[in-house]
């Protein structure tokens, strides 16, 4: 498969999406901490700061802050991740955050049988009232071979749901890929309409999408396709029932190059079972398997299997080399705290050989 990329853009890619400020307890719990560690993360956002951090990538964020000093500390971080800021877009702070504001996201990151927790506190943030995003400059005169974006975004407001469709029906018009994580959140849709919102605006989504990432879950809440033969209580895909729902996607959505998906048993906090699988030209292909992962910290993995998986797709148009791309990339990046990975090319490419996690001299 060959992906023919925009000449002369640019940005290799660029994101969609609220970028929040991640406060996390470290070793203990949100309601009993006494400190916190910050980071920036967002699920659309972590894909082109991945591309860019560990792949190389020239990238961008589309979002927008409040202007006050959290903003512009996102912006600090956001900086230091090497991803372009230009296109934020800042709105003014009336002191309270009455008019605007900008996202926090408490987490924790479990361990054994202690699961994760998240708390987030987003309401009226600066992006979810924000579209008039110039989607004609940035695709157009400035270029960008490849956009990401997700239905975390999607289900922010109205607004965002209207500006997701806005984006990508532009970024098709200029020639610019569109990678999509349907990444159902019931509890957000709920806001805005819930499950036939969530219908509505995805499945308008979906005509333009070059490749599509999610479980199937994601795939039954947002689009309507069932896996036939899941047996849930099992806790694992039927690769089967996967592989004949999208068979039958591909027929309603012939634009669909790539159609992704993490697996994950999870044994405890600490160990999981990881893997991927990704659906082209009807195949399935297999990622390698990453049995009883120890993991320091499960947020943001499936953003770096996204990561991986475009890198792979965009450098080498294999999807059985983009998949392992993906996996390993999602491996490394839960063994490090933080939404992004801390992970260079060359770790997910000696992971990807079968390299071992001996000492390095």
């Amino acid at each position: 498969m060959k992906f023919e990329l925009k000449k002369d853009a640019k940005y290799d890619a660029v994101s969609l999406g609220e970028i929040m400020l991640r406060l996390d307890p470290g070793e203990g719990r949100i309601r009993t901490t006494r400190q916190f560690k910050v980071w920036e993360g967002g699920g659309e956002y972590n894909v082109v700061r991945g591309l860019r951090k560990c792949f190389g990538m020239n990238t961008a964020c589309i979002t927008s802050f409040a202007d006050n000093e959290v903003g512009r500390l996102l912006e600090d971080l956001i900086l230091q991740g090497g991803v372009d800021t230009s296109l934020i877009k800042w709105q003014q702070y009336d002191g309270i955050g009455r008019s605007c504001r900008n996202g926090l996201n408490f987490t924790e990151r479990g361990f054994g049988v202690r699961g994760a927790v998240g708390c987030s506190d987003r309401a009226n943030t600066a992006i979810s009232k924000t579209s008039d995003y110039d989607f004609d400059y940035i695709f157009g005169e400035l270029g960008v071979k490849w956009l990401h974006t997700g239905g975390i975004y999607a289900a922010l407001s109205e607004t965002t749901a209207e500006c997701v469709i806005k984006a990508i029906k532009t970024a098709k018009k200029y020639g610019t890929y569109v990678s999509y994580d349907l990444n159902y959140r019931p509890s957000m849709w709920s806001a805005i309409g819930g499950l036939d919102k969530a219908r509505e605006v995805n499945k308008e989504i979906a005509k333009y999408v070059d490749v599509m990432i999610g479980n199937e879950e994601d795939f039954t809440a947002c689009l309507g396709l069932e896996v036939e033969g899941n047996d849930d209580s099992l806790k694992t895909l039927n690769i089967d029932g996967y592989k004949a729902m999208l068979e039958n996607a591909v027929k309603i959505y012939p634009n669909w190059k790539v159609v992704a998906t993490t697996l994950r048993t999870v044994k405890t906090a600490s160990v999981n079972d990881w893997s991927a699988i990704c659906y082209s030209d009807g195949n399935i292909y297999e990622s390698n398997k990453y049995d009883s992962l120890e993991i320091l910290d499960r947020v943001g993995g499936g953003d770096s299997f996204a990561s991986g998986l475009i890198y792979g797709l965009m450098t080498t148009g294999d999807p059985a080399k983009a998949v392992n791309y993906g996996a390993a990339h999602g491996a490394l990046a839960m063994t490090t705290p933080g939404d992004t990975s801390m992970a260079n090319v060359k770790e997910v490419e000696a992971l990807m050989s079968g390299g071992s996690a001996r000492v390095k001299r």
